[in-house]
């Protein structure tokens, strides 16, 4: 019976960490196919990749919180209820698959878990409160960072990250010598080289997060149960999430099914950066962290600062007013040439055109940027899905208990 239960267990973690790859591939690597840098193959091929030593590395330590430290006694973590907790986690999948909105898996699984504790009274407060009070920083750390580099920032790093693509291959293998090597393409520029190889490195970094973090939320429960070793649950928990990144994700990467990569390549990658590092220094400290909801944060925080941006770093140090910025700054930037020339008047100044993203017919205002609905559709749906698992599996736990 026991056997039978695992394998039902093992079933489910897979079908999580499944819908974990699909839901995060996309995100990580769709900047970088959309710019044409990577095949899906390929960006299916580094998730699989940077998702497992992010696991297999500081991913351990956010199982270790859940699956034992979250809960006074694992001995509460028997096959039956780490199954119904993992069908809790797997439901918050689906609602959000359903409602076209990024559930965190993270405040789910933390939620379900806080279910069955709450309900078999061996919840221990100290580690839930400390998980929840970085739950709240963390977004705002993330939404002042993105905000001052809007302000201060974006152009410089609009300059140096944009791809301006040209004909022929980025790179080729060199098999004159008696090594092959891999050589740049012979139309590349040195900045669509390096443009492109941080559009990849963002994307490994991001697939790296998401196996600090994310891991957890397949394999916790089994493993908490003390019938999953825990380096067994991660080698399972990562090849699932790789035939995810190889079948599902193909068609987030294609359609760009996702708030981040809607966004200008620069403002992908930044928001993407911050939210990455974010996730890693809390799953290093072993805190589940929802990146979905600090990137969410720091889209906001980055068109915050790119529509109220009046003076750059340069004009601060001299004392010169520059003009102020349009409210579409954040997907349309403005002409280097341009800025803070007192030569120029309102009335000649040309318009602003985008660095490496050509010149648009018209600067999206910022209501094309942040619709408030679809904000508010957002955030609600982020914290009111592990809301409902918390309460589900509370409920649930107490008719068991």
């Amino acid at each position: 019976m026991d056997s039978a239960l695992l394998v039902l267990g093992v079933a489910v973690a897979c079908f999580v960490a499944y819908n974990i790859g699909g839901a995060t591939t996309g995100p990580a690597f769709a900047p970088a196919v959309g710019a044409g840098v990577l095949t899906k193959v390929a960006a299916a091929a580094l998730m699989s990749v940077f998702f497992f030593v992010g696991a297999w590395t500081i991913g351990r330590r956010v199982v270790d919180t859940l699956g034992e430290e979250l809960i006074h006694d694992p001995a509460i973590f028997t096959l039956p209820a780490s199954i119904v907790v993992l069908f809790f986690i797997g439901g918050a999948l689906f609602v959000g698959n359903v409602f076209g909105v990024p559930a965190s898996t993270s405040m789910t699984a933390v939620g379900s878990i806080a279910g069955l504790g709450l309900a078999s009274g061996q919840l221990n407060w100290a580690v839930m409160g400390e998980i929840v009070t970085w739950w709240i920083v963390a977004p705002i750390v993330g939404f002042w960072v993105a905000g001052i580099i809007g302000r201060y920032f974006y152009v410089y790093l609009d300059d140096l990250i944009a791809i301006n693509q040209t004909e022929g291959a980025l790179v080729e293998l060199d098999r004159s010598g008696a090594v092959p090597k891999v050589v740049a393409g012979p139309n590349t520029t040195r900045r669509e080289l390096v443009g492109s190889l941080i559009v990849i490195a963002i994307g490994c970094l991001m697939a790296f997060s998401s196996g600090t973090s994310n891991i957890a939320n397949a394999i916790a429960p089994l493993v908490g149960s003390g019938q999953l070793d825990i380096n067994v649950g991660i080698v399972i928990g990562s090849i699932a999430v790789a035939v995810g990144a190889f079948t599902i994700a193909r068609r987030t990467m294609e359609t760009l099914g996702n708030d981040i990569t809607h966004l200008p390549l620069t403002a992908a990658i930044v928001v993407a950066s911050i939210s990455s590092v974010l996730v890693v220094g809390l799953s290093a400290v072993g805190i589940p962290a929802s990146f979905v909801v600090i990137a969410t944060m720091s889209i906001v925080g980055l068109g915050w600062g790119r529509a109220t941006r009046t003076t750059t770093l340069s004009e601060g140090v001299t004392g010169e007013e520059a003009p102020r910025a349009s409210v579409g700054a954040l997907a349309a930037d403005e002409g280097t040439a341009t800025v803070g020339d007192p030569t120029v008047s309102e009335e000649t100044k040309p318009e602003p055109e985008p660095i490496g993203e050509g010149k648009p017919e018209e600067v999206p205002s910022a209501s094309d940027l942040f619709d408030p609905s679809t904000t508010a559709r957002v955030i609600v749906m982020q914290n009111v899905v592990p809301i409902f698992a918390t309460i589900g599996s509370y409920a649930t736990f107490l008719l068991l208990f």
